[in-house]
């Protein structure tokens, strides 16, 4: 993805990581250094093959993941962060924290 010289940096970071399930991708591989497709798909309750190898893909063009192809039968696939995806590491543990907090505010409110 291009940055134009004068977008807002925010905004660019956000259209890195737009949709449903690259930050959960994100944060699953922080969370394991490395996974294979079938397992970021059991841990990613409801994605499907096709969204989750189309996210994986993007994640990949923009040098947040590794793709790691092994030529051996059946062939394996590994998928890990980059540093530059390392580096969103507290930015994903910041937006688990405050997830948290707003999941018990919610649930405080309703008791």
């Amino acid at each position: 993805m291009e940055q134009k010289k004068d977008q807002c940096p925010v905004n660019y970071a956000l259209s890195i990581m737009n949709g449903k399930w690259k930050f959960a991708i994100v944060w699953h591989l922080s969370q394991s250094e490395i996974l294979r497709f079938n397992e970021l798909r059991r841990r990613l309750d409801g994605i499907s093959n096709l969204m989750l190898s189309k996210s994986l893909q993007e994640l990949e063009e923009n040098k947040m993941i590794n793709r790691h192809q092994y030529n051996e039968i059946p062939p394996r696939v590994e998928y890990s962060l980059t540093d530059l995806g390392k580096a969103l590491g507290s930015v994903v543990q910041s937006l688990e924290d405050w997830g948290a907090m707003a999941m018990k505010e919610m649930e405080d409110s309703r008791n």
